[in-house]
C-alpha cells in the first residue's frame, strides 16, 4: 500500500519538544511529553545533586520539596500541607486502598471505566479483606453526564465504604462530574478516591471545591513535568491513615515542624527527585505559550479535539459517542466493525500498528467494550495540528480501503 502523500503541517510549537519529526504523535495522553526547557531544568538539578550530593539531600532537598509543592498546590487548588508527591496516580491509589483497613462486610464502589491498574488494585485489596468491589455500568456512547451520576448512586448501599473514580477515563476520555458525585456521596458520608491521572493540566482544577477524600493526579502527562512526577492529596482528617508504600526514616521521626503525612512520603529512601522539583518549571513554562496562560492553553486543546473528532467522525461515517460537555484534550471516535482487531491481548491492534509503521502515526486504538468493537482514542497538545487529524482520517480510510 502507498503511503498517502499528504503531509502535516508541523506546529510552531514543535521546536520545545523532542518529538520525532518523522512521527506524527497524537497520543499525549498516555505518557505525556516532556518539552526541553524543563528537560534542561531537570538536568540542572540533576547536576547540582551530583556536584555535592550529601549537601543536595541534606541540606537544600527540602526547601526545594517545599517549593514546588507550594507552587503545584496553588495551580489545583489545594493547600500545601494536604499534598505529597508520589511516581505516578497509581502509586497514589495503591497508597490510599493498601493502608485503609476493610472488613467482609465492606463493598468498595468503582465503574466499568475504571483504569485497569487501579482496578487492579481494588480487586487485589478486596481479596485480601474480604471486602466485595460493586461495578457500576456508565453507558457508551452516553448521552448526558447525568447517566454517569445516576449510574454511579444507583451502586450505593449502607455497606459502601469507599468510591473509586476517574476524573477523566482512560479508555473513554470521559470527564465525569465528579463534584457533583463527590458531593452526593458525603452526604451518605462515603469516603472517595479520585484518580486524577489525566485531570492536571488539562481541566482547570480546585480540589477543595471538588470536595474528594483522596485525589491522586499525575504530572508528568497535561502538566508536561518529566516522567516520574504525580501528587496524593489527602484530606487532613484522614492524613493519619494513610501510609506510604515503602517505610521509611519518616516513621520514627522525632520532628514536629510538619506532619508525619509529609515526613513519611517526602522520604522514602534515596532517589531521583528531581521529576518532583520541576513541576513548578513544567507549570511556568505551559503557562507561558500562549498570552491567555493556562486557560488559553486548556481551551485551545479541547478546541482541537473536539475539531479533531469531528472531522474524524465525518470521515468514518459515524456519530460522536459522548456530548461536547464531556470532553476536553482527548476524544474517541468508534471505529467501523469492519477495522479487524488482533482478538489477543496484549497485541496492538492491528489498524494501530498499521497506522505506526505505514503512515508514523502514533495512536491508540482501544477494545470497546471488547474486541472487534474498537474506538480511536485521540490527544490534543498544543505541539499538534489540525492537519494532522486530517492525515490520520486519510490513513485511515486508504487501510479501510486496502
Amino acid at each position: 500500500m502507498k503511503k498517502t502523500n499528504f503531509k502535516p503541517t508541523p506546529s510552531e510549537f514543535e521546536k520545545f519538544w523532542m518529538l520525532d519529526a518523522d512521527i506524527t504523535f497524537l497520543n499525549h495522553g498516555s505518557f505525556g511529553a516532556c518539552p526541553l526547557p524543563v528537560l534542561e531544568a531537570q538536568q540542572r538539578l540533576r547536576q547540582q545533586m551530583e556536584r555535592e550530593p550529601l549537601r543536595f539531600f541534606v541540606r537544600e532537598y527540602e526547601a526545594l520539596l517545599d517549593a514546588a509543592r507550594s507552587e503545584l498546590a496553588e495551580f489545583i487548588g489545594a493547600d500545601a500541607s494536604e499534598l505529597v508527591f508520589v511516581p505516578n496516580a497509581t502509586t497514589g491509589v495503591n497508597a490510599v486502598l493498601r493502608s485503609l483497613k476493610f472488613s467482609k462486610d465492606d463493598e468498595l464502589l468503582t465503574t466499568d471505566q475504571e483504569y485497569n491498574a487501579c482496578r487492579n488494585v481494588l480487586d487485589f485489596v478486596a481479596a485480601e479483606t474480604g471486602a466485595r468491589v460493586v461495578v457500576a455500568k456508565v453507558p457508551f456512547p452516553i448521552e448526558s453526564p447525568d447517566r454517569i451520576i445516576e449510574a454511579v448512586m444507583e451502586k450505593v448501599r449502607s455497606q459502601t465504604r469507599l468510591v473509586l473514580l476517574d476524573h477523566i477515563t482512560s479508555q473513554t476520555g470521559l470527564i465525569f462530574p465528579i463534584q457533583s458525585i463527590v458531593q452526593k456521596l458525603t452526604e451518605l458520608g462515603i469516603d472517595t478516591l479520585i484518580d486524577g491521572a489525566h485531570a492536571p493540566g488539562m481541566l482547570a482544577l480546585n480540589l477543595h471545591q471538588i470536595g474528594a477524600t483522596y485525589y491522586t493526579g499525575n504530572c508528568h502527562k497535561w502538566l508536561c513535568a518529566p516522567k516520574g512526577a504525580a501528587f496524593l492529596y489527602v484530606r487532613r482528617d484522614r492524613q493519619s491513615q494513610i501510609r506510604p508504600m515503602t517505610i521509611s526514616h519518616g516513621a520514627n521521626s522525632p520532628r514536629t515542624d510538619r506532619s508525619l503525612f509529609q515526613l513519611e512520603f517526602d522520604w522514602m529512601g534515596t532517589d531521583d527527585p528531581t521529576a518532583y522539583l520541576c513541576v513548578p518549571a513544567a507549570i511556568k513554562f505551559m503557562g507561558s505559550l500562549l498570552e491567555g496562560g493556562w486557560p488559553e492553553l486548556m481551551a485551545r486543546n479541547r478546541a482541537l479535539a473536539l475539531a479533531a473528532r469531528q472531522t474524524l467522525c465525518k470521515a468514518l461515517g459515524v456519530s460522536p459517542p459522548c456530548p461536547d460537555e464531556t470532553i476536553a484534550a482527548m476524544a474517541v471516535v468508534p471505529l467501523p466493525d469492519a477495522v479487524p482487531h488482533t482478538g489477543k491481548a496484549p497485541l496492538i491492534p492491528l489498524l494501530q500498528d498499521a497506522l505506526f509503521k505505514k503512515f508514523g502515526i502514533e495512536v491508540p486504538v482501544v477494545p470497546w467494550p471488547t474486541a472487534p468493537k474498537q474506538l480511536l482514542r485521540i490527544s490534543a497538545q498544543i505541539y499538534n495540528t489540525p492537519a494532522q487529524y486530517e492525515y490520520l482520517a486519510l490513513a485511515i480510510g486508504q487501510l479501510i480501503e486496502g
